[in-house]
């Protein structure tokens, strides 16, 4: 029989939002674990866009993904938090007031006092384009996410789509690739305006080949591809030689079994109290993309904000008769103390 692991909080989502909160906790005397369906931690940021610059980190005029990854895991170290990847949560029970006990899809068992929803979206996977047999070349030449940009140095690489990470990709991997071909459906683009004209500028200076029309066929052995058929726009057919494909067509997310934990909904999210972030189960907290308040906006800023404002109330539930003293991690040597700071 599996034994059952006790802990003050259990974090569904070890993304940025997820990680801070276990600064947030660790400041207050609260333990916590960590589960997460991916392999890794970091979420969207380490497996969608790890070497993607993020600009909008209060104070860090740039970060990458996986930059900011490992600064949260360096921040978080002296709090020592438990993490169980590779695991999704399938069951909550409410067995106390509040106290619930929570099972993965593996097995783990859990009781806590609080559990903190910071999963993003809920799982996610990327959409596949519409072309024949593409199965057969992902994750050896067709790639949804950019782990390392050297893999793709000096290669023939085609980009498909028109949104923000089609164009991010173009601008960041041309400058490092063989040959490069961007393929969209219509001259027409989603992304930022300045991201359109730089890709723009790389096409008049004869830096990128810009196809307009849809990708019908794939061709090559073994996963290897070696070229793609486009269908353009005017009928005509063209051929690209390519060895590397990156398809950019969204991400289809699931809110799992979140939706059947007994939390209210709203269009798939869930909504919280601003003052708390706690849902309508007391002693259920949600921050991160997955909420939804008036004015929510989903950057990582927000969720760090969410994150703060979630620990003060949780700490309620772990030490209901604790006095809790705000203090500053500035000016307080206990604090100070917690973190390793001599």
């Amino acid at each position: 029989m599996t034994e059952t692991i006790k802990t003050d909080v259990l974090i569904v989502g070890a993304g940025p939002c997820g990680l801070f909160a276990v600064f947030e906790l660790g400041l207050l005397d609260v333990k916590a674990h960590l589960v997460d369906i991916l392999d890794k931690v970091g979420g969207q940021c380490a497996e969608l866009y790890p070497e993607k610059p993020i600009y909008d980190i209060p104070g860090v005029p740039m970060i990458t993904g996986h930059g900011l990854t490992e600064a949260l895991m360096e921040q978080i170290k002296p709090f020592s938090p438990t993490f169980h990847l590779n695991e999704m949560i399938e069951t909550v029970e409410k067995i106390g007031d509040p106290e619930f006990r929570v099972t993965t899809n593996a097995g783990t068992v859990f009781e806590c006092k609080v559990l903190v929803v910071a999963a993003g979206g809920g799982s996610f996977q990327p959409k596949r384009p519409p072309v024949p047999g593409v199965e057969a070349y992902e994750g050896k030449s067709v790639h949804y996410a950019v782990r390392k940009m050297e893999d793709f140095r000096g290669k023939d690489i085609l980009i498909v789509g028109g949104g923000d990470s089609a164009l991010d990709w173009t601008l960041n991997l041309n400058p490092i690739c063989k040959s490069m071909t961007l393929v969209h459906r219509r001259d027409d683009f989603r992304g930022a305006p300045h991201s359109v004209e730089q890709m723009r500028q790389l096409v008049a200076s004869g830096k990128l080949d810009l196809k307009i029309g849809q990708i019908t066929e794939l061709q090559g052995d073994n996963g290897q591809l070696a070229s793609a058929t486009i269908k353009l726009n005017d009928n005509s057919v063209a051929q690209i030689k390519c060895d590397a494909m990156l398809p950019f067509f969204g991400l289809t997310m699931k809110l799992g079994p979140v939706a059947n934990w007994g939390l209210q909904l709203e269009n798939n999210l869930i909504p919280v109290d601003t003052g708390t972030f706690e849902t309508n189960v007391p002693g259920i907290f949600a921050i991160g993309d997955i909420n939804t308040y008036p004015g929510k906006l989903k950057l990582i800023l927000s969720g760090f904000h969410e994150g703060a404002l979630m620990a003060q109330k949780a700490v309620k539930y772990v030490y209901p008769d604790k006095r809790v003293v705000f203090q500053y991690t500035t000016s307080s040597t206990n604090l100070q103390k917690k973190l390793g700071v001599n």
